[in-house]
């Protein structure tokens, strides 16, 4: 495995980077302090090419390898987790499995106008009760007439109720056979009858980012909005949850690099006892283990990508991937805190917003719990 970047994708990194520092750093602070989700970042974010960034071009994408894609991540969530959720929820969960697992006319219809920015999409599997145990889906499809009538609800969906966002992906219960549930997954687009959006509030971590519940109250689809097989529905959405599990560790990743310059440049500045306390060998190892774990944890992951670029398996690595990156964020996002002494508890330092921002890592697409109950299946426990 040769993990030298491309030229492609140092200048990818370079062009992903500029954008954040130019666009998003600078009022970064303003949207998480009102909450508030921006689709004019979302659009300049799709005329830099970050959506469909991996999608063939015969599909309107950029048909880049899965390394830049897990790059462009984690440039992003260097300087705003929020921006790097919509970009990876929308490409890894949106995009993914319509790419994946569409017929061609599903793949024509919904994925040009996906890979603009001027669009989002959802995917609908976590449920009021329906969480790390993704069979617990209560929500409910049934063939009436031609087409599938859906009933129940979704939770904590990314991309789900902001105006751009035009549809969701949605696993919902469509059988039973020998006492075994049966997943379908079904499209169903915003304006469909019956099929009702609201945005979540009050949320500690991605404030700028679309969080949505979504109800489905006899909501009607035609039969053809099937995607993949009837029956293949809890298979589509765990190997979806294979590839976003990359784009949540690149949000890691991301998150821990950016908390780490935070950590180091206030270091540098900050003067006690008549020198920077960065001199100070209580501050100089914390930054050293910071900046280990963050090579380390890039390492694991660019293999995940390698892997994945190379066709071959690569689930074990993802969940690696997740677990590591998620929790080295963590790691690195308290002991940045406490750098700042302070200052890193005050809303005017970003560092505040990353402490914040990484929680989720650890439970979203996957707790750290799911991603070693993976991983000790995978190495024979």
């Amino acid at each position: 495995m040769n993990f030298h970047l491309t030229e492609e994708q140092e200048s990818i990194r370079k062009a992903v980077r500029d954008f954040a520092e130019r666009e998003i750093k600078p009022i970064a602070h303003e949207l998480d302090d009102e909450a508030r989700f921006s689709p004019e970042i979302t659009r300049n974010m799709g005329q830099l090419g970050l959506f469909g960034i991996s999608t063939p071009i015969d599909y309107g994408g950029h048909g880049m390898d899965t390394l830049s894609y897990i790059i462009a991540v984690e440039e992003l969530a260097r300087v705003d987790g929020s921006q790097a959720a919509t970009v990876a929820a929308h490409n890894s969960l949106g995009i993914g499995p319509l790419f994946y697992y569409g017929t061609e006319k599903q793949k024509q219809k919904y994925i040009p106008q996906l890979c603009t920015g001027e669009a989002l999409w959802a995917f609908g599997l976590t449920e009021p009760d329906a969480g790390s145990d993704s069979r617990g889906t209560r929500t409910r499809a049934y063939v009436d007439n031609g087409e599938w009538v859906i009933t129940g609800s979704k939770i904590f969906i990314t991309n789900g109720s902001s105006d751009i966002s035009v549809g969701a992906t949605v696993q919902a219960v469509t059988g039973e056979t020998n006492g075994k549930k049966e997943f379908t997954t079904i499209i169903v687009e915003k304006d469909t009858p019956g099929f009702t959006r609201r945005a979540m509030h009050g949320k500690m971590m991605w404030r700028a980012s679309d969080t949505a519940e979504l109800f489905f109250d006899e909501c009607r689809v035609p039969y053809d909005n099937v995607l993949g097989k009837v029956g293949d529905g809890s298979r589509i959405m765990l190997s979806t949850l294979d590839n976003g599990r990359l784009s949540i560790a690149a949000m890691g990743l991301g998150c821990a690099q950016g908390a780490f310059e935070m950590a180091l440049n206030y270091a540098q500045e900050r003067k006690q006892f008549g020198q920077p306390i960065s001199k100070f060998q209580a501050i100089g190892f914390k930054l050293a283990d910071m900046a280990t774990k963050i090579e380390l944890a890039r390492t694991l992951l660019y293999k995940a990508c390698w892997l994945k670029d190379n066709h071959l398996p690569f689930a074990k690595e993802a969940a690696m991937s997740k677990l590591y990156c998620s929790e080295i964020a963590k790691e690195v996002a308290d002991e940045a805190v406490q750098i700042h002494g302070g200052y890193g508890l005050m809303k005017d330092y970003p560092v505040e917003r990353f402490y914040r921002d990484q929680r989720l890592l650890q439970i979203g697409e996957g707790t750290s719990e799911i991603q070693r109950m993976v991983i000790s299946r995978y190495i024979g426990c």
